[in-house]
């Protein structure tokens, strides 16, 4: 009997790791895989991008988890730089182009299919957006490629146009490179994934680091040399030199094959699948990764959330089916955690804005404590915003900046969103105490106690 055809498409965090768990549970004679990839790099962390440039961590290569030789070496026939370039679901095969090889085209059959195309950066069509010195920070490619143009500029100007997660990481990268750095964000406030408040406090932090951080503002457009070379980033009433310009602006699933082949997208444009990560109407498709949305456990609502612990997940999961397992994926609740240089930026479960969109009557508090006992050295200021459902008391999310030790204490709230906690239940808690850790009561516990008491004010 011959072998079922499994065909992956994308070779990064969910592609490649539910190709190594089908292999696991499934022989290379009871199950062929080929997957496709059209970059240079397979299996890498994208988020240690920023570390890279800023000269923190070695890359490419520490970046990798498993090269296309130890895949191969476990009877997975990774094919890099080759693109998939259409989805026949009708005679249930890929065609494919070799990015090195002139552009040869191919068809390949599959029994089995699984989309992992990741997402792709938003890049808006202004004037000289396409110039050289412009990149994107998506690929170890894109670092490589930003990595030679630092290291060919003689000037030290930088401009980071948006203020999230990347554009705030690769602000402290050009610090580290001794750049001067201008931060050009459209909202009232950097990280708009907290709330206003709390994002007003990274933007004093940054402008304290010697980053320029300039808020509202709209770019207009990228101005070139004579030789074609970015030169200057404009807004709609400011001129802002550069010698290179970073774009952070966030990603947006990358769905171009799925929406050619009718498969069913949500609102962000991601794909829609079942908890197995089966796409919705297929029996032998799944997705995963930064492609597809997945359910907010908080919200009820699917979301687009591009993080590669979820492609991992995703991965497994999709990895366990297709290999004859069960496994399930049932959703998130928005966790995540950055910093820049050494202010610790988290959050998890929902903001004010989400919170109103998903109908939900709530209240908030935010608390200053230290992220150590007062008394001990080194203890920093620490801010904690919670909200909390105006009836139930349930936790419905979590937003923390602070120095040392602030992050990773997000992780403490997104169990508690996790299993349904009320801000009340969170309160008795038992956590870790040592005063070069934490106060008696932790940050988190404080806001808790702060918030259960606001419940009780609220009533009904």
């Amino acid at each position: 009997m011959a072998a079922e055809q499994l065909v992956v498409v994308g070779g990064d965090a969910a592609g490649m790791a539910a190709a190594s768990q089908a292999r696991r549970l499934r022989k290379p004679d009871e199950l062929a895989i080929t997957a496709f990839e059209r970059s240079h790099f397979a299996s890498y962390s994208a988020c240690g991008i920023p570390y890279w440039v800023g000269g923190e961590v070695d890359g490419p290569d520490a970046l990798i988890a498993r090269t296309p030789k130890e895949h191969r070496a476990r009877d997975i026939d990774l094919r890099m730089r080759c693109e998939v370039t259409e989805l026949d679901l009708e005679r249930g095969r890929v065609r494919t182009r070799e990015l090195d090889n002139g552009g040869r085209e191919s068809w390949t059959g599959f029994d089995k299919l699984v989309l992992a195309t990741g997402a792709r950066p938003r890049r808006p069509g202004l004037p000289g957006i396409d110039a050289p010195g412009v990149h994107g920070v998506q690929t170890l490619d894109d670092g490589r490629a930003l990595l030679d143009t630092l290291g060919a500029s003689p000037g030290r100007r930088a401009v980071v146009v948006g203020a999230g997660y990347i554009g705030v990481e690769m602000a402290e990268a050009l610090i580290r490179r001794d750049y001067e750095v201008t931060v050009l964000e459209q909202s009232a406030q950097p990280m708009s994934t907290l709330d206003p408040d709390m994002g007003a406090l990274v933007h004093e932090a940054m402008c304290a680091m010697g980053i320029e951080t300039v808020r509202g503002a709209t770019v207009t457009g990228v101005l070139t040399d004579g030789d074609g070379r970015a030169r200057a980033v404009t807004t709609e009433d400011a001129e802002y030199p550069a010698d290179v310009v970073v774009l952070g602006l966030g990603v947006r699933p990358e769905t171009t094959l799925a929406a050619a082949a009718g498969l069913p997208l949500g609102e962000s444009g991601g794909l829609l699948t079942d908890l197995g990560m089966r796409v919705r109407g297929q029996e032998h498709i799944w997705a995963g990764g930064d492609c597809v949305e997945v359910l907010d456990l908080v919200s009820g609502q699917l979301r687009h959330i591009a993080l590669g612990t979820h492609a991992n997940k995703h991965g497994q999961v999709i990895g366990a089916n297709v290999g004859g397992g069960y496994a399930t994926f049932p959703g998130v609740v928005g966790t995540a955690v950055s910093k820049v240089c050494d202010l610790e930026i988290a959050r998890t479960g929902l903001l004010e804005r989400q919170a109103h969109a998903a109908g939900l009557r709530f209240v908030t508090v935010t608390v200053e404590a230290t992220n150590r006992a007062g008394y001990y050295p080194g203890a920093r200021p620490m801010h904690v915003k919670m909200l909390a459902e105006r009836r139930t008391g349930r936790l419905l999310g979590v937003q923390i900046v602070g120095r040392e030790g602030a992050g990773k204490r997000v992780d403490v709230a997104a169990v508690a969103l996790t299993t349904g906690m009320t801000v009340e239940q969170m309160t008795a808690l038992d956590l870790g105490y040592a005063p070069p850790f934490s106060p008696v009561w932790d940050p988190v516990l404080v806001a808790a106690r702060k918030a259960t008491a606001a419940v009780r004010d609220a009533g009904a």
